[in-house]
């Protein structure tokens, strides 16, 4: 596992990348473009590999590294594709096996038969870039821009707090394996932009 710069700053970042082939526009695209200005301006950056790491391997010292790695980190990018209106395997895996409760979060009990979950992360700052081989029109109506909603309610909220911008700042890149280059340098150009934001 990868850990690229130790530089003592204040701000650390964490890029999640959760594709398993290095040609995607996922890892060859998104992954590498933020590494890039990283490493022009010098950053304090380290890196997951969920496909290259291996999860399921000494499962509980992986772990506990994730753990550190999100611990150590103030700003935190996760990169995912979808498939089957989820995201990877790896990245659904890695929620449910490092964001566990009494670590990443805990209950508070209201009711004998009610709690409420208390964000343990709250002070990570989340982009989160997703791309898609469908279209925007009919995961957006048809299926209620289900992907996005499930990851903002039902992880991040959970994990990170409620936040307006965990919606705005969790991107989504359509029709991927069909658009022309053009249109995958104009999502590039996305990125590029909130990193540069990020790094202000």
């Amino acid at each position: 596992m990868p850990n690229l710069k130790t530089l003592n700053k204040e701000k650390k970042y964490l890029i999640v990348i959760g594709h398993p082939d290095k040609k995607s526009f996922c890892y060859n695209g998104i992954f590498k473009t933020i590494i890039k200005l990283f490493k022009e301006s010098n950053e304090n950056y380290k890196t997951i590999d969920l496909y290259g790491d291996k999860l399921h391997n000494d499962r509980d010292d992986l772990i506990k590294a994730y753990q550190d790695l999100i611990k150590w980190s103030t700003h935190i990018y996760f990169i995912s594709p979808v498939w089957w209106f989820r995201l990877t395997p790896k990245m659904e895996t890695f929620f449910d096996e490092v964001f566990t409760p009494g670590w990443a979060y805990k209950f508070v009990s209201v009711t004998k038969l009610y709690a409420y979950p208390k964000p343990l992360l709250r002070d990570k700052k989340i982009r989160t870039y997703i791309t898609h081989g469908a279209p925007m029109l009919p995961v957006m109506t048809i299926y209620l821009n289900s992907v996005k909603l499930r990851l903002v309610m039902g992880v991040y909220t959970f994990v990170f707090g409620w936040r307006l911008s965990l919606f705005s700042k969790t991107k989504q890149f359509w029709s991927v394996p069909f658009v022309s280059q053009k249109k995958r340098e104009k999502y590039l150009k996305i990125v590029e932009k909130d990193i540069k934001k990020d790094l202000k």
